[in-house]
């Protein structure tokens, strides 16, 4: 089977890659490398995956529909894991017009060279931010999404509703994933568990918006892995489904497991709570367990200590 990835140089595009290698599966991936971070961590990402005769890059920008056709006419695509998108919630709020452009326009172009092909799967990375301000907890997909808080939620919600159109109207089998909070090796660096990581180990100052009692339901990259993987071997007509670890953790509690791995103290400066963070984010994930046979293993405990060991070991 060929599997095209978009984003397949990033965090969780690089370790969905080297398991379909692994599994002997041939993976076409697309990347911009853009600047949002360093370019070059993407690009070690993928060095092992880059020797492997089973893996095609294609160096472009989703937005790009000549690029999008020409990787469909030269390749046959089987299943698609779309995970290309402008992460994250702030930035999101400086530039919410590239946010727009890249995730719904990207993902349009997409799906407008799939509706006349044989697909056998459609799986979208979605995000936990979808669901806003949701005052019950945990989220579940039930739960109606009326409040995102960020353009990042927006347009994630755009990009689930757009797949259901097309899953509709051309037969295409589709699986929304909501991500909770991923984290662990290859982490993208401004997300919690990397940047107060390496700024505790350098004895720098950590910003924490808030008194650091902001809750999330962080989940281990290789449970996030576990769930994209049966998603992809599962094809439904249309499911949106929840991959998280289910259970929350302060970020103060968070600080502190990171310091103890470290060995050092972090120096925290508290700043006002940041516009677009949620409160809380707690996923429900009976669905997952139903549909995917889903069970997280890594706790965070063992998830920073893993963590921790691998930065270190890259000093």
């Amino acid at each position: 089977m060929t599997t095209m990835i978009t984003g397949g140089a990033g965090f969780i595009g690089s370790h969905l890659v080297d398991s379909l290698l692994e599994k002997g599966e041939r993976v076409v991936v697309i990347d911009d490398f853009n600047d949002f971070y360093d370019p070059m961590l993407k690009w070690e990402n993928i060095k092992g995956a880059s020797k492997h005769q089973d893996f095609l890059l294609y160096e472009g920008d989703i937005r790009d529909k000549e690029l999008i056709e020409r990787v469909f006419d030269e390749n046959h695509i089987d299943c698609i894991c779309h995970i290309a998108a402008r992460a994250g919630v702030r930035p999101s709020l400086a530039d919410p017009i590239l946010y727009e452009d890249v995730n719904c326009m990207g993902t349009l172009n997409i799906l407008e060279a799939v509706k006349t092909r044989s697909l056998k799967n459609f799986v979208f990375a979605s995000s936990s931010s979808v669901y806003g301000i949701n005052s019950k907890v945990p989220f579940s997909e039930d739960d109606p999404i009326n409040l995102p808080i960020s353009p990042y939620a927006v347009t994630k919600r755009a990009n689930e509703l757009m797949l259901f159109s097309y899953a509709h109207l051309y037969n295409i089998p589709t699986t929304c994933l909501r991500f909770f909070t991923a984290y662990g090796e290859r982490g993208r660096p401004e997300m919690a568990v990397a940047n107060f990581t390496r700024l505790i180990h350098e004895d720098r100052e950590i910003n924490v918006y808030g008194d650091g009692t902001t809750r999330r339901d962080f989940t281990y990259i290789d449970d996030i892995i576990q769930g994209v993987l049966t998603a992809i071997e599962r094809p439904f007509g249309y499911e949106i489904i929840n991959l998280g670890e289910s259970r929350v953790v302060e970020l103060n509690y968070l600080i502190s497991l990171i310091e103890k791995n470290l060995k050092k103290k972090s120096k925290v400066i508290n700043q006002e709570p940041a516009p677009g963070d949620v409160p809380v984010t707690y996923a429900d994930i009976d669905k997952a367990r139903r549909l995917l046979d889903y069970e997280p293993k890594v706790e965070i405990e063992e998830g920073i200590e893993r963590y921790v060991e691998w930065f270190l070991e890259g000093r």
